[in-house]
C-alpha cells in the first residue's frame, strides 16, 4: 500500500492535540505545585513592593513570566513564592529585607483573594485545589536570611516560611554553597557545621522543609543523612545531563531515593542544556533521568520563573506547564507518575515533614559561636554573660592591657 506521506504531519498534530487534551484533563483535578517562583523579587525591583501601583496589577502585568492569567492557563494550583534577598545583604540588612519579601507575599494574597490564598500546610494546599485558588506558600531562599539565629528561624516559621534554602550562592557561617564545588569559594563548614546541624534539627522540629538547591555536594549529603524528614531541591536539575554544579549528581539522587526526598526540576537554560538555548524536550529529559535514578516519586517541577533570564523554547512562561505534561504523556509516563510530578510527590514530602515536626520538643537554643559571625555593626549582647561563653585566647590579656592603660590616664 502506498504511503500518503502528506498525512503524517496531520497525524502528528492530532496526536499532539490528544496528549495536550489529556494533560489538561489530568491537571484540572491535579494542578501543578511549583517549587520556586521569583515574582516577589520582580515586584521589589520593578515597583519597590508597591502593589497598588497601576503597572503592578497582577492581572495585566506583562513583562514578567508570571501573572494571574498565565497562572490560570498553566493550571498552577500551588506556588512556593520565593522570599529572596541577595548575598550582599549578609551581615547587613538581610533580616529586614526578608521580612519585607514575606510581607509582599502576604499582601499578594490580601489584594487578590479570588486568586491567591496564603497557606502553611498540606491541608491548605488541598483545600485551595478544591476552591480553585492558587495556594501560596513562602520559601525563604538563602540561609543568610536568618543571620545565623535560631530565634530568627523560628520567627520566620511563625510568619509562614515553610521551606528554607540552606544557602544561596554564598557560604553562610554554618553551611557551604555550590560555588565551593567549582573552586570559586572555599569550604568553611565542610558541608554543615555543628550549628548548621542544629539548624537542620530545628527545621525538623518546627516542620520547615529543608531545601538543598544552591548548596554544595557535601552539604547535600550531610543534610540528607541528618534530616529525619524528606528534603527537597526546590529548583535544581540533573547533573548527569548538564554538568553544572547547581544540579544534583547521581550519587545524591540515590540518597534522594533512599530518603523519600524530591527534586523539583529547574527550567533555566544554563542548568538544562548548559548552553544559552534549551528546549522543552530537554527539560523532559531531566525529568526522565531523575525518575530513572531516584524513582517516579522523586520528581517535581521548580521552574524558577521570574528568577532567570533564559528559558527553554516551549516553556517561556508559567502558562506552558500543560505542554510539558503532554510531553511526559507522549513519553509514556503513567497517569499516576504525572500526578506525582504535578503535586502528589510534594504533598507526600510536606505531609512527612509535618509528621516529623514536634512543637512539644525542646527547641535548639545553643547560639552560633561569636567568632563565626562577621559584620562590623554587629553587637554581642548575651555572649559575654552566657554560661558557655569562652573568650578567645589572648582576649583577657588584651582587655587587662586596655584597662591598665585607662587607669594610667
Amino acid at each position: 500500500m502506498r504511503t500518503v506521506w502528506w498525512l503524517w504531519p496531520l497525524v502528528a498534530l492530532c496526536s499532539g492535540d490528544q496528549f495536550r487534551g489529556e494533560a489538561e484533563k489530568i491537571m484540572q483535578a491535579t494542578p501543578v505545585i511549583d517549587g520556586h517562583n521569583d515574582l516577589p523579587w520582580q515586584l521589589l525591583t520593578m515597583f519597590n513592593n508597591q502593589l497598588q501601583e497601576k503597572a503592578a496589577n497582577l492581572t495585566s502585568l506583562a513583562q514578567t513570566h508570571t501573572n494571574i492569567p498565565k497562572l490560570r492557563a498553566g493550571f498552577v494550583g500551588a506556588q512556593f513564592w520565593s522570599a529572596y534577598t541577595p548575598c550582599d545583604t549578609q551581615n547587613k540588612d538581610a533580616v529586614r529585607r526578608i521580612l519585607e519579601q514575606i510581607d509582599v507575599i502576604h499582601r499578594m494574597c490580601q489584594m487578590y483573594p479570588e486568586t491567591f490564598v496564603c497557606v502553611t500546610n498540606s491541608t491548605g494546599i488541598r483545600q485551595a485545589f478544591q476552591e480553585g485558588r492558587v495556594a501560596s506558600l513562602i520559601g525563604v531562599e538563602g540561609g543568610h536570611s536568618i543571620d545565623s539565629s535560631l530565634g530568627v528561624l523560628r520567627a520566620l516559621y511563625h510568619l509562614g516560611m515553610r521551606y528554607l534554602t540552606l544557602t544561596h550562592s554564598c557560604n553562610t557561617p554554618w553551611a557551604d554553597n555550590w560555588l565551593v564545588d567549582t573552586g570559586e569559594d572555599q569550604a568553611q563548614s565542610q558541608g554543615l557545621s555543628d550549628f548548621g546541624q542544629s539548624v537542620v534539627r530545628e527545621m525538623n522540629r518546627l516542620g520547615v522543609i529543608i531545601d538543598l538547591a544552591h548548596v554544595s555536594v557535601a552539604t547535600m549529603k550531610a543534610a540528607l543523612r541528618l534530616s529525619k524528614a524528606p528534603i527537597i531541591f526546590s529548583h535544581s536539575s540533573a547533573y548527569s545531563l548538564c554538568r553544572h554544579r547547581r544540579n544534583v549528581p547521581d550519587d545524591v539522587l540515590q540518597l534522594v531515593n533512599q530518603t523519600g526526598s524530591l527534586v523539583m526540576v529547574n527550567f533555566y537554560n544554563d542548568y538544562v542544556s548548559c548552553q544559552k538555548e534549551a528546549t522543552l524536550s530537554q527539560v523532559a529529559d531531566h525529568l526522565d533521568h531523575i525518575k530513572k535514578v531516584a524513582g517516579a516519586g522523586a520528581v517535581g517541577f521548580g521552574g524558577d520563573y521570574d528568577g532567570v533570564s533564559r528559558l527553554p523554547s516551549g516553556l517561556e512562561d508559567v502558562s506552558k506547564y500543560p505542554d510539558l505534561v503532554a510531553e511526559l504523556l507522549r513519553r509514556q509516563w503513567t497517569e499516576a507518575e504525572v500526578r506525582g510530578a504535578l503535586a502528589n510527590n510534594l504533598l507526600r514530602v510536606f505531609e512527612a515533614v509535618e509528621q516529623v515536626s514536634d512543637h512539644t520538643r525542646t527547641p535548639e537554643e545553643v547560639p552560633i559561636p561569636l567568632g563565626k559571625l562577621q559584620g562590623s555593626c554587629r553587637t554581642t549582647y548575651g555572649y559575654s554573660e552566657a554560661p558557655s561563653f569562652h573568650p578567645p585566647p589572648g582576649a583577657l590579656l588584651a582587655l587587662s592591657t586596655v584597662l591598665l592603660g585607662l587607669c594610667l590616664l
